[in-house]
């Protein structure tokens, strides 16, 4: 019974996913065909991204807690490249913050 349930949230968990990642494409339909402008389609997207992240890393986490090895290392490789993503954003950040300071600008 057990199974069955981690069965149902890893299954939810990938609807999730699939309906972020279709958010995303159906943006970018509406970029490429020109309903909506750069900044609008930036800014809908960088609302999606972190949530599609976070649920990846659940899942993965999810499937390593339960025993599901396989689709752990099915995973790992995604989830290895959001973590690379979110850490090259995080030290362009702290760069432009340390040059900013080194040049005594104000953010």
């Amino acid at each position: 019974m057990g199974d069955l349930f981690s069965w149902l949230i890893s299954f939810f968990l990938l609807i999730a996913l699939l309906v972020l990642v279709t958010y995303q494409l159906m943006c970018l339909a509406d970029l490429e065909f020109d309903y909506i402008n750069p900044y609008d389609f930036s800014s809908r997207i960088n609302m999606v991204v972190l949530p599609e992240f976070i649920t990846q890393g659940v899942l993965c986490c999810f499937y390593l807690i339960t025993g599901h090895w396989f689709m752990a290392l099915v995973c790992a490789p995604y989830l290895c490249y959001n973590v690379r993503l979110i850490l090259e954003v995080v030290c362009t950040l702290v760069w432009e913050w340390e040059d900013c300071l080194s040049l005594n600008l104000s953010l």
